[in-house]
């Protein structure tokens, strides 16, 4: 019989026409839905290889609606969606698609700190409004951002890949991490690793990228907002709960920091009320992988790993070793 897949949500069409090649698939036909708890169970229960969304909870209720479940795929760097712990007793492997996606989300975290900085989002609400009158010296005054001091709250691939990219802003870098970067990297990125609070006093512009779960859970709430100098800017692109955005809401209100710019919610989709009034804010959907290239390079990374599973191997993304025995 042949193996059956099913995919959470459509993705582009290499990698879907990858695992047409390895078996029998079903695909969520709508793009944007994501599925109920009670679709996911039904869909589990006559597939054995889940390829899904870092939006799809895959927790040990979904797993027990097929006892012969194989691999629970992962399209994303993240995988705090999948119970982990609940896998690995039920020796299913968990496989992520990391190392692709590292510069596109760089690029992004850089575009919201730019936007913020520079108040392009409000300029472009302006101009489409027809409120542009004239050229004024006090129109939409922004920060500079050459020159100044970046944050990197968490120092993995994608932070050193924003830290890289402040090289060519001649800024100075700062980052905390749980430990330090081996010294040729920190040289190679002129960046030197401080504790998290001096980061908060020091920094111009603070970007986030720790993985998600409870150790990050409100990392930045409302005693290391009032760190930040009122003239800093904090941007995320790792995960929403990483920020209190009730204590973020009031923080920006106050004046207490200049602005943010967000990709990841709290309690993705919604909006912590009171965050999208906000002018001093650059919101978008999630889109910090959302090239055409690196969706298709995750996707296929995804498909890799239920093409290993398929053929009997270890697959190359797998984020819980114990089940082929504990080596990394």
């Amino acid at each position: 019989m042949a193996p059956r897949i099913f995919v959470t949500q459509i993705v582009p069409e290499p990698a879907l026409a990858a695992l047409r090649r390895l078996g029998e698939v079903d695909v969520n036909p709508d793009p944007e839905r994501v599925l109920t708890k009670e679709e996911l169970i039904a869909a589990v229960r006559t597939h054995d290889y889940l390829y899904c969304m870092v939006t799809n909870r895959v927790d040990a209720e979904v797993m027990d609606a097929n006892p012969g479940l194989r691999i629970v795929a992962n399209m994303g760097v993240g995988y705090d969606n999948v119970h982990l712990a609940a896998a690995t007793s039920r020796r299913i492997p968990v496989t992520n698609t990391p190392g692709v996606l590292t510069e596109t989300t760089a690029d992004l975290a850089w575009a919201l700190l730019m936007a913020v900085a520079r108040r392009v989002a409000e300029g472009d609400r302006l101009v489409r409004g027809g409120r542009f009158g004239s050229w004024g010296p006090l129109m939409l005054l922004g920060a500079d951002v050459c020159g100044k001091t970046l944050g990197v709250v968490g120092f993995g691939r994608i932070g050193r890949a924003v830290a890289r990219r402040a090289q060519g802003f001649a800024m100075e870098v700062v980052y905390s991490d749980a430990e330090p970067a081996p010294p040729e990297v920190e040289a190679s990125l002129r960046a030197r690793h401080v504790p998290l609070e001096d980061l908060l006093r020091r920094a111009d512009f603070v970007s986030l990228h720790v993985p998600g779960g409870p150790g990050t859970h409100h990392l930045i709430g409302a005693p290391r907002l009032a760190l930040m100098k009122p003239t800093a800017y904090l941007v995320n692109t790792s995960r929403g709960p990483v920020i209190d955005e009730a204590a973020l809401v009031a923080a920006l209100r106050a004046g207490q920091i200049a602005g943010a710019g967000l990709d990841v919610f709290e309690r993705e989709p919604l909006l912590t009320p009171g965050l999208a009034e906000l002018e001093n804010v650059v919101l978008t959907p999630h889109i910090g992988s959302a090239s055409l290239e690196t969706r298709t390079k995750m996707a296929l990374t995804a498909a890799a790993n239920v093409a290993a599973v398929i053929a009997g191997q270890r697959p190359p993304n797998l984020v819980n070793p114990a089940v082929y025995g504990g080596g990394a």
